[in-house]
């Protein structure tokens, strides 16, 4: 995940002088990749991680002089040289990093609370930044998956934009800088993607790490069970959501969508074969059954499996016991989120502005 969720969260209702600082270009390897962001929070604080360490302090030390100057700047850091005298202080990355830092004043923030609403109401946005000579931003533009627009944008928003948005959300999007010739300038592309959710069905004792390892590597998690004894907050207090109730209860309570993924786990024969007779077919990002293919195939009646139920559930890295397991199915989200996209793209019929 690129960190934006919980940097949102904080941003939302603050008034400190913050500073967004955000990879924009990597050439050869390094720890975190375009579109990645922290925040520097004017206390001192910061929230998400930009690289292992290398960069968070000599950026603290920069972010100050941006808050006082308020303009946007572009910090470039080789971390090629394995020599201890140079910048890479011997972290021998291999790559170069440009970090872009911005400061966020109510305009800024304003904008950034917009794009938390349309996140959290499952809408993906793309945001478009237009960089001058010294990679200062001059303009930047959110636009949504409904093509609602909002930002700071100066004249037409040229209909070349638009085409590359449309190219965007039709692919598993690349983050970085492309030069626009209408603009004659360079710009930054970075898609945000609503916060992916994970739907446990089962709250016995080995959902407990599957649930805060999902909650730690940045999933929306929310665990549902018809035993009130076990779903409760103090066994799940990393989960956003709790829901009692039996599975026919449940279901019709969910909206489900493309972004989803599904463990089902209860360790309850017929539970197990009411939920995934429910869920088959649903369109969903990822659908697993913990237990063997035999167990599973005995849910479904006998029948063949279908390619979309992921049976056994996580990665083939021969887990035993629910911490492994836990890390081998988050490990497999993780993997479906990075290489698969959702069937999200619509028609697009862009206003009287093109």
């Amino acid at each position: 995940m690129d960190g934006i969720h919980e940097i949102l969260d904080a941003i939302v209702g603050s008034a400190n002088d913050d500073v967004l600082a955000t990879i924009i270009r990597v050439e050869g390897s390094a720890y975190r990749k375009e579109g990645t962001s922290t925040l520097f929070r004017g206390d001192g604080t910061q929230i998400g991680l930009l690289s292992a360490g290398c960069l968070e302090t000599d950026l603290s030390f920069r972010v100050q002089e941006v808050i006082n100057q308020r303009k946007t700047n572009t910090v470039v850091y080789d971390l090629r040289d394995e020599d201890d005298l140079s910048w890479g202080q011997g972290a021998g990355c291999n790559g170069v990093i440009s970090v872009l830092l911005e400061p966020i004043d109510a305009c800024f923030r304003e904008h950034l609370c917009k794009l938390k609403f349309h996140l959290d109401n499952g809408n993906r946005v793309t945001v478009i930044k237009k960089l001058a000579k010294d990679n200062s931003v001059t303009d930047y533009l959110f636009i949504t998956d409904h093509q609602q627009l909002f930002g700071k944008w100066h004249g037409r928003v040229p209909l070349q934009i638009k085409r590359l948005v449309n190219d965007i959300h039709q692919k598993i999007p690349k983050s970085g800088i492309s030069y626009l010739p209408e603009l004659s300038a360079d710009i930054f592309i970075h898609c945000f993607e609503p916060k992916p959710r994970l739907i446990v069905f089962g709250a016995g004792r080995d959902a407990i790490p599957l649930v805060n390892m999902a909650a730690q590597a940045g999933f929306s998690v929310l665990v549902s069970d018809w035993r009130s004894a076990l779903c409760k907050e103090e066994y799940f207090s990393e989960a956003n959501q709790l829901i009692v109730g039996f599975p026919n209860e449940v279901m019709p309570m969910l909206t489900l969508s493309s972004l989803d993924s599904v463990i089902i786990l209860t360790h309850h024969f017929q539970k197990d074969r009411e939920l995934l007779h429910l869920l088959k077919g649903k369109n969903l990002r990822y659908l697993g059954v913990l237990g063997s293919k035999d167990r599973t195939q005995r849910l479904l009646d006998g029948q063949e499996i279908p390619p979309e139920i992921k049976s056994p559930v996580g990665l083939p890295i021969r887990a035993e016991g629910p911490e492994e397991i836990a890390v081998s199915i988050v490990a497999e989200l993780i993997q479906r989120q990075r290489t698969e996209r959702p069937e999200m793209v619509m028609e697009r019929s862009w206003s009287s502005n093109d």
